[in-house]
């Protein structure tokens, strides 16, 4: 086989460790190794390299620029060991290349631990702080709960018709045109606010849904089923459903009597009569499903073995059943704080409706965010995602908790 001239005045070698360096046959990958020499500051020495087809041979210093003769094939290692007087070819290259490897997976496992703790601290953080502004806004009640959670629906809203038009539902379907998008997302916005003025939310749902089934028809071009259902649904989703919280913290404005906070709660902040069964029904809801997530999400770490369904593929029927003993555990003691409901059996039933709302809630976003093809329905809120991904939990739980209080408890269970 013919020889040929190699230069091998610029080689960086790294003792007492090995740099696994490949080269290719006509060996003119040498620029990168003059790179990588120059952007490492290692011990630079020139060598004579003896390369057979076998490996390295034998090494000896050479001045600057001499030109040694090899044979035309590829190097497989270049390793250096702690006495620069002889390099084996084989094992010692081998074992290094090993340790290299070892320490480039551990670098990433230690950048990749890294995100995983500034992800959850960020949860943390704004998690904490959210729920500090969301107790704040459901003890405030009244106007200011309706705007903050219309202002929530707005958003949700959004993220939802985006979710619409993402390539993984839009390739199955025709989404909505933008402006009848845009246009239910204000009609989302305004619903709870008619909610609490009006008292009802039937005749702004139908006038909602006959304008945008109108504006569907009188579109250009060829109007689709799959317009239509998909707004539909969104109105539901996220303009009606979540009006129930209004009717639930503002339309229950029956005085929880037997409260042992409305006695001594200060006249500056509401008195006693700002502790009604809507406020206390909001509370022990809005608590009972952050027990449910949380422990569903501890229980799921530690004993996760079933999967629940192949829609969420990380939730389990060992979570799932943490999820609700903390739940019913977290409505049973609130109810005991509190003193409503009055009765144990309520609260057990309570804290059950809760659970099975949250979890339909989280199941169907997950459809809907697996379907689009994506792990976050938005970017709103700093290691959380969308504000869908945070209230997902909630948007079926108020219907369910107001229908029980109004329909199955004697005198809203005072």
């Amino acid at each position: 086989m013919a020889s040929q001239i190699v230069e091998l005045d610029r080689i960086a070698l790294i003792y007492p460790s090995v740099s696994s360096l490949c080269s290719h046959s006509d060996f003119r990958h040498r620029p990168t190794l003059r790179r990588f020499a120059a952007q490492s500051n290692f011990q630079k020495i020139k060598l004579n390299l003896d390369v057979s087809g076998s490996g390295v041979q034998g090494l000896s210093r050479i001045p600057r620029g001499v030109l040694v003769n090899q044979r035309r094939r590829v190097i497989p290692r270049v390793a250096s060991a702690e006495l620069p007087e002889r390099i084996d070819g084989g094992e010692l290259a081998d074992e290094e290349v090993q340790s290299g490897n070892q320490s480039l997976g551990k670098g990433n496992l230690d950048e990749e631990q890294r995100e995983k703790t500034s992800q959850l601290r960020k949860r943390i953080i704004f998690g904490l702080g959210i729920g500090v502004l969301v107790g704040g806004v459901v003890l405030a009640g009244e106007w200011v709960f309706t705007v903050a959670l219309s202002a929530a629906v707005f958003a949700g809203s959004r993220e939802y018709f985006e979710l619409v038009r993402s390539r993984g539902i839009a390739s199955g379907m025709t989404p909505p045109p933008r402006f009848v998008s845009r246009a239910c997302s204000v009609i989302c916005c305004v619903m709870p606010l008619l909610t609490l003025y009006c008292g009802h939310i039937d005749v702004s749902v139908t006038s909602a849904a006959f304008f945008v089934a109108t504006a569907l028809l009188l579109q250009r071009g060829n109007p689709r089923f799959s317009q239509l259902s998909s707004t539909m649904f969104g109105l539901f989703y996220c303009g009606y459903l979540p009006c129930f919280w209004v009717k639930l913290r503002c339309g229950l404005a029956v005085p929880a009597l037997n409260t042992r906070f409305a006695s001594s709660w200060p006249l500056l902040l509401g008195g006693n009569t700002m502790w009604t069964v809507g406020l206390v029904a909001t509370l022990i809801s809005l608590s009972s499903i952050i027990a449910a997530d949380t422990f569903a999400f501890i229980g799921g770490k530690a004993f996760g073995r079933t999967p629940l369904t192949a829609v969420s593929p990380k939730k389990t029927w060992e979570g799932a059943i943490v999820g609700l003993g903390g739940c019913i555990a977290t409505s049973v003691l609130l109810a005991k704080v509190f003193c409503w409901p009055t009765s144990t059996l309520s609260a057990v039933a309570f804290g059950f409706l809760n659970f099975f709302g949250s979890l339909f809630g989280d199941l169907t976003e997950s459809m809907i965010k697996r379907d689009a093809g994506v792990k976050d329905s938005g970017s709103l809120i700093p290691g959380h995602g969308g504000i869908l991904d945070r209230v997902d939990s909630y948007i079926f739980t108020g219907a369910l908790a107001h229908s029980f209080v109004k329909t199955f408890l004697p005198l809203y269970g005072i």
